[in-house]
């Protein structure tokens, strides 16, 4: 079995997900190389709309493998301004490059600041490997 892949450049929720800030006010979110490794083969990706709402905790997503269906929780408040067409094209994406071309989608916040503390709660690279090991 290989090491789980966790960069230290980005967040992490203890539900699995990453958060990399790509602009002032926007986050790519994916799912995390442990968590693609639990999942298996990931055959089916379902991702909101552009434009509609995330709420911080609540489910916004689906990844089906052929073991089972996980959600996907908003790491975040904001609202969808990118989805990854080629992870909808080629689900199996989140397994060979999760933190790459494996990305689910960019949520944008209203507000910066608020941003800076959402990132700030959560999980850094150590703190993410705690929740993994336990």
């Amino acid at each position: 079995m290989t090491e789980t892949q966790i960069p230290e450049d980005l967040r992490y929720t203890a539900e699995h997900e990453w958060v990399r800030r790509v602009g002032p006010s926007t986050v790519r979110i994916g799912v995390t190389d442990f968590a693609q490794n639990a999942l298996n083969e990931v055959v089916f990706v379902q991702l909101p709309e552009v434009d509609s709402e995330v709420i911080e905790g609540e489910s916004f997503a689906e990844i089906e493998s052929h073991k089972s269906v996980s959600d996907i929780y908003g790491p975040l408040a904001g609202v969808v301004s990118a989805i990854n067409d080629a992870v909808d094209a080629a689900p199996e994406l989140v397994n060979s490059d999760p933190y790459g071309e494996g990305w689910l989608l960019e949520i944008t916040v209203a507000d910066d600041a608020d941003l800076d503390a959402s990132l700030a709660a959560m999980l850094d690279a150590d703190g993410y490997r705690e929740v993994i090991a336990d």
